[in-house]
């Protein structure tokens, strides 16, 4: 009997601290070092780490010629438009079912300070596109209706 107490207070208590670890990460807000596009940039990560972060589920036109890939139209503004929004500002992550990409980039959900949902904010404005690419495919649903909606009101790429 007092085996089985120990047992169920030291699960009790894994349960709660590992509880209280997730709820901690997902509460933690990292400095944005720079913007590369409209749908990529870095932060200073765990232990000062420069981390690359790739916006989950959005898509924007490339704002710079590398490689075989040319500047998309809206690309720049695209680009100047998230450097304004991520300018002094910290975010929180959040992930999905993969936590990278075949770049080794993270994939994330990213939240500002005032509780903006990025990834959204830059589809319904139309400064991306919808890119599900599975299994990320939390907000899929959500991203398609807030692209419809920027195409109807011609914003942003949409013009």
């Amino acid at each position: 009997m007092l085996k089985t107490r120990y047992f169920l207070l030291l699960l009790s208590i894994l349960f709660f601290s590992n509880t209280e670890l997730r709820a901690q990460s997902k509460s933690r807000f990292y400095a944005v070092t720079k913007v590369v596009d409209g749908d990529t940039f870095w932060i200073t990560g765990e232990k000062g780490v420069q981390e690359k972060i790739r916006l989950i589920g959005v898509d924007a036109p490339e704002s710079r010629k590398a490689g075989k890939k040319i500047i998309g139209y809206y690309g720049k503004e695209s680009k100047t438009y998230l450097e304004q929004i991520l300018n002094g500002n910290k975010v929180r992550l959040e992930y999905d079912v993969s936590r990278y990409d075949r770049y080794k980039r993270t994939l994330a959900y990213v939240y500002l300070e005032n509780g903006y949902f990025l990834n959204a904010h830059l589809i319904k404005n139309g400064y991306a596109m919808v890119m599900t690419i599975p299994p990320n495919v939390k907000h899929a649903g959500q991203f398609v209706k807030l692209q419809h909606e920027a195409r109807n009101k011609k914003r942003g790429l949409w013009k």
